[in-house]
């Protein structure tokens, strides 16, 4: 590995810091914001709006690669003593402080440029995003669950689109944001499992050692809530078949999930490996949101 680090342009690091070759972390945080983007249009009676679509998803670029460098800022005395983030770049040394502050202020730049196009109520929200964002590797010092906090600022992928689109919030808005919520804790507690004994020796805190020897019934509790407020959107919002197929196969998918992890000696690579899953979960969920939209216009 460091033999590859010593090889790599700036050009490539600056790319690892962003996580852009990782694409998995990106595309589960644009999948919320989809999501929203998709129901909230249900609400107003419209397909997504092209010119929003393509905000969402260079907002939601923007703001996990702000997102990444503040983490990354944050963590680089402590990544360098974990195995799975030794070689990131500002840990190891191998990108410059000042290179790291260029890279999030071009990415804060970009993030606020695509807040600024949306409008006030959206916006507001964009901005009360930012200090949950920059606080959440703090938490990591002293917060018993800081997976809370990051769900949290995960929820406002659910926020901003639905109050561009509708220009207000309402329950179905609220339990979206709770399902993304519950969801998030669930496959974030699945990737703190893989760092658990890093984290234990350094003193880092997790979900995944809050929870204990209970942690993968909480996972099974956070997916059962994200999987009861779907159900009850499909419902309430009459999203049909479409949505209800989705949720089944995510259903599935998410007991599935759990029955693995209670598998004794789980290598470090399933429970990243069940991490990635949960993109596709997403991507499938977003399917039925979809049809169910387009059965609406036929």
């Amino acid at each position: 590995m460091t033999s590859v680090i010593e090889t790599e342009t700036t050009f490539e690091k600056v790319i690892r810091l962003l996580r852009w070759d990782k694409p998995a972390g990106r595309l589960i945080l644009m999948l919320p914001a989809l999501w929203s983007l998709v129901l909230a249009s249900h609400v107003a009676g419209t397909v997504p709006q092209l010119n929003l679509l393509i905000i969402v998803v260079l907002g939601s670029l923007a703001t996990s690669a702000a997102g990444c460098v503040i983490n990354d800022l944050w963590d680089r005395d402590l990544d360098i003593q974990v195995e799975r983030t030794k070689a990131r770049p500002l840990a190891a040394r191998s990108l410059s402080l000042s290179i790291g502050l260029v890279v999030l202020a071009v990415a804060g730049v970009c993030a606020f440029l695509a807040a600024a196009y949306l409008n006030l109520l959206s916006f507001s929200w964009s901005l009360a995003a930012v200090p949950v964002i920059c606080f959440y590797p703090a938490c990591k010092r002293f917060f018993p669950v800081p997976q809370l906090v990051l769900s949290i600022a995960w929820g406002f992928s659910v926020l901003i689109p639905w109050a561009a689109v509708v220009g207000s919030l309402d329950l179905h808005t609220w339990a979206l944001w709770g399902a993304v919520v519950a969801w998030t804790l669930g496959f974030d507690t699945i990737y703190a499992l893989s760092d658990r004994p890093d984290d234990l020796r350094i003193g880092i805190k997790s979900s995944a050692i809050f929870l204990g020897e209970f942690t993968q019934l909480g996972i099974l509790a956070f997916f059962i809530i994200a999987s009861s407020l779907l159900l009850w959107l499909g419902i309430d919002m009459k999203l049909g078949y479409p949505h209800l197929f989705a949720w089944a196969i995510a259903t599935i998918l998410w007991i599935w999930q759990y029955w693995q992890l209670i598998q004794p000696d789980l290598a470090s690579s399933i429970y990243q490996a069940l991490f990635r899953q949960n993109v596709w979960i997403g991507f499938c969920l977003l399917l039925g949101m979809c049809g169910a939209s387009i059965q609406d216009l036929i």
